[in-house]
C-alpha cells in the first residue's frame, strides 16, 4: 500500500510521525497508515472520513472518528484511497498548517 501511494502520488512527501508512515504535501498532512495485528488503519483526517463514510461502509470497512480499518483478509479498495488522497491534496492546497483547523 505504501508503494502504491508513492507510485500514484509521487509529489507527496513520505515521513514518519507518531511511529507511523504518513504522507504530506507542502508540509500539510494528507494521509497516514499504521499496522496492527488484525488490520491496517488508514487516517485521512476526520473531515475526510465524514465525507467518505458511505463509501467506507460500502467497501465493508469499519471506522471510528479518526481512522478506518482494512482487515488483513479484506481486499484494498484502491479507488477509495485514491479519491480520499486526491480530495485532501486539492482541499488542502492552500493550507499553511499540518492539520485542518
Amino acid at each position: 500500500m505504501l508503494s502504491w501511494v508513492v507510485e500514484k502520488f509521487p509529489q507527496l512527501e513520505t515521513r514518519i510521525g507518531w511511529n507511523q508512515p504518513m504522507f504530506t504535501d507542502h508540509g500539510t498532512y494528507i494521509i497516514g497508515l499504521s499496522v496492527s495485528k488484525q488490520h491496517i488503519a488508514i487516517s485521512p483526517e476526520t473531515a475526510v472520513l465524514e465525507l467518505f463514510k458511505d463509501d467506507i461502509e460500502k467497501a465493508g470497512y469499519t471506522y471510528s472518528k479518526m481512522i478506518f480499518r482494512i482487515r488483513w483478509d479484506e481486499a484494498v479498495d484502491y479507488s477509495l484511497l485514491e479519491n480520499m488522497i486526491a480530495f485532501n491534496i486539492v482541499d488542502k492546497a492552500d493550507y499553511k498548517t499540518f492539520w485542518r483547523k
